[in-house]
Order: structure tokens, then sequence, then C-alpha cells
């Protein structure tokens, strides 16, 4: 009965004119970031994030929010109609989608998606709502130690679940963690490597940090690729899959949901890993897994359905234990650090009017986007043919309007060019940006719980090694960093966005 009461609450929140029209334009920026290419849900929400600071602190989630699994959703149109996915996570429904077009089934593998993507964003929603709390109860025995082991922890697991070197994502995450500690010393009050600069005293600042690595370097890595697009011509038409569809890519949808969940909960994973995990597991249970790769309805239903359901799992960590699991919720936390807002154990019971109205707003955003993707795919058609040339002097604009109207402080625009470069070098030489942004995001808080277990222990650091709970963490990830030293371990890293697109 009192979970029915939190939804109650949640709906009375996210029923409200302002946060509705949050969501909507969420969904709406969401689906379209999603359809063109070159432009990821991660670079979208930098994008968009100095919007969210005159909004109050729920529609600005709800906002982001709607942009994350918007963009999972649209990500699919392209993938289908140009055989180029929009975002990583939709990679595998070029395989089978495209075919589907090129056999004059476009509208039916795009309806499939649609329906897979509301059925199991939705039932995500659902066990989001009942992991949630009792997972935020046992959080409460966490303190500072317990929150460095954990922080530890999930960094290590994402530097081992990194694309290419592991090498090259403990120094991105290294390098993050320094940059977190330029600024004042919130102990002390002695600037740290600010160099006399006032700009620099209030540390790097995240806005244009994230805009240079997600939307400055993906213009420049992209203005120097060929632009070749070839549009699925044909007319779409019936959009409602058939009964004999809805056969084979029912038990795709009810078995990719939870996997997508489960693994969206997991640091590193999310939605890229469940979609390729769904596919790989229908085609092995397959009795015809031949058909894989040639317009099997099936490849397009099971991974839509994972991927759409990683997002709901992937608010579990950051709601509950203030721990991002992938680059997009290290984005939504900082957004809630700026609005004074701190996820974690105690976030549910301080902030119950932000987290339910959050998440029942996803309720909303999903049949949000099923009432609009199905109309709208003429729409986004022929937003696909927009070149290159006019749509990069947009996104440049954006980050220039973006990062300089946060402070009114044109310094900041030159971190974010600063960042671009750096962005763009790290995508050229194989480093990935997702460890750096995790750590840069983190590092006051995992600054703050090691300086706090070192007072409660005079200095000494087995203070992680003597709590259970820490120790576990510790173990784990130290385990994590020890295994690809081992001659006979070897690691499968996931596979990185830009590999993949």
């Amino acid at each position: 009965m009192e979970l029915l009461g939190y939804i109650k609450l949640g709906f009375s929140v996210a029923l409200l004119p302002n946060n509705l029209f949050a969501c909507f334009i969420g969904v709406l920026s969401g689906t379209l970031i999603g359809v063109l290419p070159g432009v990821g849900p991660a670079a979208a929400i930098a994008l968009l994030l100095p919007v969210t600071f005159y909004l109050e602190p729920t529609s600005a989630i709800i906002m982001l929010a709607g942009i994350y699994y918007g963009a999972m959703y649209g990500g699919s149109t392209t993938s289908i109609l140009v055989n180029i996915p929009g975002e990583a996570a939709s990679v595998v429904t070029t395989l089978d989608g495209y075919q589907m077009a090129r056999k004059g089934r476009a509208g039916a593998a795009l309806g499939m998606c649609a329906f897979a993507s509301f059925i199991a964003g939705s039932l995500s929603i659902v066990g989001l709502m009942l992991v949630a709390p009792p997972l935020a109860d046992m959080s409460l025995a966490f303190g500072p130690p317990e929150l460095f082991a954990l922080i530890f922890c999930g960094l290590a697991i994402l530097i081992y679940l990194a694309s290419g070197s592991m090498l090259k994502a403990t120094m991105m995450a290294a390098l993050g963690f320094f940059l977190g500690t330029v600024g004042v010393d919130f102990i002390t009050g002695t600037p740290r490597f600010t160099f006399g600069n006032l700009t620099l005293e209030n540390g790097i600042g995240m806005v244009p940090a994230v805009m240079g690595l997600f939307g400055i370097s993906e213009v420049l890595n992209n203005i120097e690729k060929p632009e070749s697009r070839e549009i699925f011509k044909a007319a779409i038409k019936n959009l409602l899959p058939t009964r004999q569809d809805w056969k084979r890519a029912l038990w795709p949808i009810i078995r990719g949901t939870p996997l997508g969940f489960f693994l969206g909960i997991l640091p590193g994973g999310g939605a890229v890993i469940s979609s390729f995990a769904s596919y790989a597991l229908e085609k092995r249970i397959s009795k015809h897994p031949e058909k894989f790769g040639t317009g099997a309805i099936e490849g397009v239903a099971g991974p839509e359905a994972a991927n759409n359901a990683a997002t709901g799992g992937a608010f579990i960590p950051l709601m509950v234990l203030g721990i991002p699991s992938n680059p997009v919720m290290a984005l939504v936390l900082g957004a809630l650090i700026i609005h004074g807002i701190q996820p974690g154990p105690m976030f549910m019971s301080q902030s119950p009017e932000l987290f339910w109205g959050v998440v029942t707003s996803m309720y909303i955003g999903n049949a949000m986007l099923l009432v609009l993707n199905l109309p709208l795919i003429g729409m986004w058609v022929r937003l696909l043919k927009v070149p290159y040339s006019v749509m990069f002097p947009l996104i440049l604009l954006f980050c220039l309007i973006g990062s300089y109207s946060v402070n009114n402080n044109y310094q900041e625009i030159i971190v974010m060019i600063l960042f671009g470069v750096l962005g763009y070098l790290m995508r050229k030489f194989k480093y990935e940006a997702a460890p750096l942004v995790f750590a840069l995001v983190l590092s006051s808080l995992i600054e703050n719980a090691m300086r706090q277990s070192l007072l409660m222990s005079d200095g000494s650091f087995t203070i992680f090694f003597t709590r259970p709970i820490s120790l576990i963490f510790m173990i784990i990830g130290l385990a994590l960093f020890l295994l690809p030293m081992l001659p006979f371990i070897k690691r499968k890293p996931l596979a990185s966005e830009d590999d993949e697109l």
C-alpha cells in the first residue's frame, strides 16, 4: 500500500503542466537526436544541459530522462532506413531492420521497434519502482568507507569492460580525478592548480567539459568523414505488425526486457551491451539462426526491447547509490548536483517528489513516444536528408551559447574548446571519454569519502578493509585490476561507440 501511495504522489507531480511540457520536449528532442546520425544521447544532454538550469529540479531531470529514453526510440529509425545507427545501442537493429526495409517491410520493422520499446520501457519502470526502495533501505548502512569502496569498484568495472586498452581507460580515469581536484580545497580552503585564475577557482565546469568532449569532438570527428547516406526511398506503409510478426517477436521482447534491465544496472554495461546480448541470445536459441541478418523480426524486437529496458535499470544505481552506470547517467548526476541535490541512500526519503515524479513521468513519456513515433516517421525521413554541412554548424552554435550562458563567462568557452580538442584527439588515438567523465563527476564525492574515512581511522587505510561491505567492494575492484595481469585470463572488452559507428 505504501508503494501505491508513492505512485499516486509521483503522478500528481508528473502530471503538472510544466512537468508534462518538460517530458514532451525531452522525448521529442531525444527522438530527434536518436534519428540524426552522428549525435548520441550523451552529446544531446550535454548540449541541452544549460537549458535545464532555468527549470525546477524535477522538470529538469524529467526532461533529461526523456532525452535519454527518447534517443533509444529514435535510433531505430535511422538504423532501419539508412543502415546507420543513430546511436550505439541501435547498431544491432541495422542487421535485420535494414534487410526488412529492403524486402519492403520497413513499416513492420519500424512499428515493431516502437511497440517493443514501449513494452520494454514500461516494464523496466515497474522494475525500477520495485527494486529501488529495498535497495535504498540496504544502502542506508553505507558510510564514507563504503561509499569510497563502491565508487572504486564501479570505476574498476567500467575500466575492465572498456573497449581497447585497459591502461588507456585507467589513464583517462586518473586524468578525470586530477581535473576534479582543480579549484579550492573544501577542507583547507587552499587553491589547487588554479594558477591565479578566478574561473579555475570554481573548478573545471562540468557543462563546458562535457560539451567539449561530446559536442565539439563529435563535430570534429564527423566533418572529416565522407557524407554518404542512402536513405530507403520506398513508401513506408503497414506500420502495424501482423499477427505472425507478433507471434515471432513476443518472446524475444519478454526475454530482452529483464535482460536489458539488469544489464543496465551494471556500470559500463547499459544499452549497448544489452542489445548485443539480446541479439546473441535470440540467435542462439532460435530454431532457424541462419535467418538472422536476412530480415528476422526477432533480431529487431529483442535488441530494441533490451536497450530500452536498460534505460530504466540505469537509473537505479544513480538514484539509490549516487553512482552513474554510464556516461549519460553521469551527466544526469551532474545536473542533480548543480541543482543542489545529492542522489544516494537518503535521496528517496529526502526528495520523494523528485524521485517518484521522475519515475512516473517515464510512463507518460513512453506513451508519448508511442503516439509520436508512428505518425512522425515521414518527418524523420525528411530530417535524415539534412546535410551535415547544415547540422554541424548548428551544433557548434548550441555549444557556444550553452557554455557561455551558464556563468556569462567567455573563459568557459575556452575551456569547452580545449576539451573539444582533447575529445577529438582521444577519439583518434582510441582513448575513451567515459572513464574521464565518470571520474570528473565523481571526483569530489570520492575525495570527500576518502578524507572522511581517513579522519575516522586516524589516517589508516585499513578502514576500507575492516568493514564488511567496503571490504567486498575493494576486493572486487582490486581483482578486476589484477585479473588481466594473469596470463590465462583474457579480458573481453565491450565495443565502444566509436567502433560501432
